[in-house]
């Protein structure tokens, strides 16, 4: 019997820490005297001794798209990467196994500059928050901030610091308690610390990690990390999904880790916010023909932690052309615009999940046509208030919403439109064509919901 040899990896990556070459074990350091490419940044490159005789590469700026071509470049050659502390842990190894697979790669880690400052605080590293600031903004630390919650915070550079103390401030956390944690396992590590309200260092080292413990300031507002924040959390013009109708629409959406919304009809953002802020790597597109609201969207989302959202301003469903696909969409206004429906419905891959929402007889026509095609759940959510009446309480009745929520099943060559339910008589299909439009079919951005179905060819006028 023969035996077939591995073929060796075609890129050995090697994560270093600031203590250089003297804090590396023997593996690591014969995989970078042994070779022919060594890239890395400036500062990594400069760590290692003359025996390490490999051509010495600079990553470009930006790196990311410069990946492959570098690689090309010295296909055939042994390559080592140099990676801060753990390759695989926000760093290089990402994008590494992106381009060329597991396989393909011999990953030799280093402890992490989270695992060092977790040692150094005494900290359990699973009770940490961990959010990364390199190459992204600010803003999304915001997502993360919650009373007594412990953040590890990997620094963008000298002055990240100082934008995390402006942040917690503005977000009403200036009481929280900083620590910044330069140079880790280096000679020249240091801890400095003081509360954000009144934080006044200079720039810190620009490599360095920033650990926050947390607290609110009396009267501050409070957002909890479920669906359904308090409608004074968004700038709004009127139109806004109001919080219980928000959090009963955010459950039949379902996100889930990694999945894609589109949220037709913007308005102030707060369906595609919330679906972000149900886990990190959930994503959302955002549709809005209002400028201005699509601003105002873009700003809801940068001071709820959530700044990639993506906002595309034009008219649906003519603005839905080359986006990716979706794993749910949500529709919050513009029911008759001619084809909105069925692009939302065309471009769900199977399983993928549908909810609408309206205040008018007219689109609930729509929907209950539907319903009746597709199946699924339809459902009237209704919300009252107590208010003051003279002397007394009574109940302030908003407007009632109905809600079509449906998955769509696997594609069958047989299948038909035909009703699930064919003992059910057939009944003409609602026109979906536009009224006037001088004539829009709801209320103002007033009404009691906050939710209006807008005139024809103008969808997300319902939030």
């Amino acid at each position: 019997m023969t035996s077939v040899l591995p073929t060796p990896p075609a890129v050995t990556v090697v994560g270093i820490g600031a203590d250089g070459w003297s804090g590396l074990p023997d593996g690591s350091r014969e995989a970078l005297a042994g070779a022919e490419v060594l890239i890395g940044g400036a500062r990594q490159l400069a760590l290692l001794p003359e025996r390490c005789a490999g051509a010495r590469v600079p990553w470009p700026s930006p790196l990311r798209p410069a990946v492959p071509a570098l690689l090309a470049a010295h296909s055939g050659r042994r390559i080592a990467v140099l990676a801060s502390g753990d390759p695989m842990h926000y760093g290089i190894g990402r994008a590494l196994v992106e381009e060329l697979g597991p396989d393909a790669l011999r990953v030799l880690p280093h402890p992490s500059s989270l695992s060092l400052a977790a040692a150094r605080l005494g900290w359990p590293l699973e009770d940490a928050e961990v959010v990364t600031l390199v190459g992204r903004p600010a803003a999304r630390l915001a997502a993360a901030l919650h009373d007594g919650r412990r953040i590890l915070v990997l620094s963008a550079g000298a002055g990240t610091p100082e934008e995390i103390a402006a942040l917690l401030r503005d977000q009403g956390f200036g009481p929280s308690r900083i620590r910044v944690l330069e140079q880790l396992g280096g000679a020249r590590e240091r801890i400095r610390e003081g509360t954000a309200d009144v934080w006044a260092r200079p720039p810190a080292d620009p490599l360095n990690v920033v650990a926050v413990e947390c607290r609110r300031a009396p009267g501050a507002p409070r957002l909890g990390a479920v669906p359904g924040l308090p409608d004074s959390a968004y700038a709004h013009d009127g139109q806004l999904t109001k919080r219980h109708v928000r959090a009963a629409t955010l459950g039949a959406l379902a996100p889930a880790p990694g999945e894609l919304l589109w949220d037709i009809g913007g308005g102030s953002g707060s369906i595609a916010v919330e679906w972000m802020r149900t886990h990190p790597s959930c994503r959302a597109v955002t549709v809005e023909r209002d400028p201005v609201r699509a601003a105002r969207i873009s700003a809801n989302a940068d001071r709820l932690g959530v700044p990639g959202l993506r906002v595309v301003t034009g008219p649906a469903p003519a603005a839905l052309t080359g986006l990716p696909v979706p794993d749910a969409v949500f529709i919050g206004g513009g029911l008759t615009a001619p084809g909105l429906l069925d692009a939302c419905w065309d471009a769900l891959p199977p399983g993928g999940r549908l909810v609408a929402n309206t205040v008018t007889l007219e689109s609930e026509a729509l929907l209950a046509d539907r319903y009746r095609r597709h199946g699924g759940e339809l459902v009237r959510l209704a919300v009252a208030h107590a208010v003051p009446v003279g002397g007394f309480t009574g109940w302030r009745q908003a407007m009632p919403v109905t809600q079509w929520t449906a998955v769509k099943p696997p594609s069958r060559p047989d299948e038909s439109e035909s009703p699930s339910r064919p003992d059910e008589p057939e009944s003409p299909r609602h026109p979906e064509g536009p009224e006037s439009p001088s004539q829009p079919d709801g209320p103002g951005p007033t009404s009691p919901a906050g939710l209006r179905e807008p005139a024809a060819h103008s969808p997300g006028d319902d939030r």
